[in-house]
């Protein structure tokens, strides 16, 4: 656990030292990589840690290395003299210096103002980040319905979630698989309204011999079936001696981006 901390604050530090060089708050650095501002202000506050995609993408806007990201930022040159300080050093050499020069007890005053500024700094940016998303609360079932061959479905864990969406479901859970592309991804999290009463052209949740499936329901004269929108899977057919029950209907989808 503390392994895991220690990389996010690395992260969270080399983010930050980054935006300062730049003279980018974490506001409009996310409008500029068009990521969500909370999912950033999470990243430069330690409490989650980006996916490789987001970290290459932070590193070719930074011009760096990916490990300048990932890896404890150790300065080539350490200043030794008010001089250099003087002179044009960046910000964040600035702090070095400072660190490594004051004394007790100004450096433990320092230290505590710096944490004071700091935690009023992330106390505005969480209330900006609260104002200006409202999040809704849903049941989610961390047991994923499958847009491919199928998942099982009983003693799934019902949690929380809370997405920026407000949607009439009765619960949330993933789907695994690209048989319902280009509609559905692996990924997306789709909202389910708990009944029994699809019609046909419906996209729904099913379950088919133990499995969850999302599919669309197509219903003619002398057949039904489980339909892939993704044209390289087949229908499943349904009769009425399959072991077949619909859980649901899908009635939104929700993708982070």
């Amino acid at each position: 656990m503390s392994g895991s901390l220690g990389n996010k604050q690395i992260m969270a530090s080399n983010i930050r030292r980054h935006l300062d060089e730049l003279g980018l708050n974490v506001k409009d650095f996310a409008n500029v990589m068009n990521f969500k501002y909370t999912t950033v202000l999470d990243w430069v506050n330690a409490k989650t840690y980006p996916r490789i995609d987001k970290i290459e993408l932070m590193a070719n806007f930074f011009k760096v290395e990916k490990s300048d990201l990932v890896e404890l930022y150790i300065p080539k040159e350490k200043i030794s003299t008010a001089k250099s300080i003087d002179s044009g050093a960046s910000l964040s050499d600035k702090v070095i210096y400072l660190d490594q020069n004051l004394i007790e007890p100004r450096r433990s005053t320092w230290i505590n103002h710096g944490e004071q500024l700091l935690d009023e700094q992330t106390s505005e940016e969480a209330n900006e980040a609260s104002e200006t998303v409202q999040l809704y609360s849903y049941d989610y079932y961390d047991q994923p319905a499958s847009a491919g061959t199928g998942q099982y479905l009983n003693d799934v864990q019902v949690e929380q979630v809370k997405l920026p969406v407000n949607v009439d479901a009765d619960f949330v859970i993933p789907i695994y698989g690209d048989s319902m592309e280009p509609d559905y991804r692996s990924g997306d999290y789709v909202f389910v309204k708990l009944s029994v009463d699809l019609s046909d052209g419906d996209t729904g949740v099913f379950e088919y011999y133990g499995d969850a499936y999302i599919k669309e329901l197509i219903i003619n004269e002398n057949e039904a079936f489980l339909h892939s929108l993704n044209p390289k899977y087949k229908d499943i057919p349904i009769d009425a001696s399959s072991d077949f029950r619909i859980i649901g209907e899908v009635v939104g989808i929700y993708r982070e981006e």
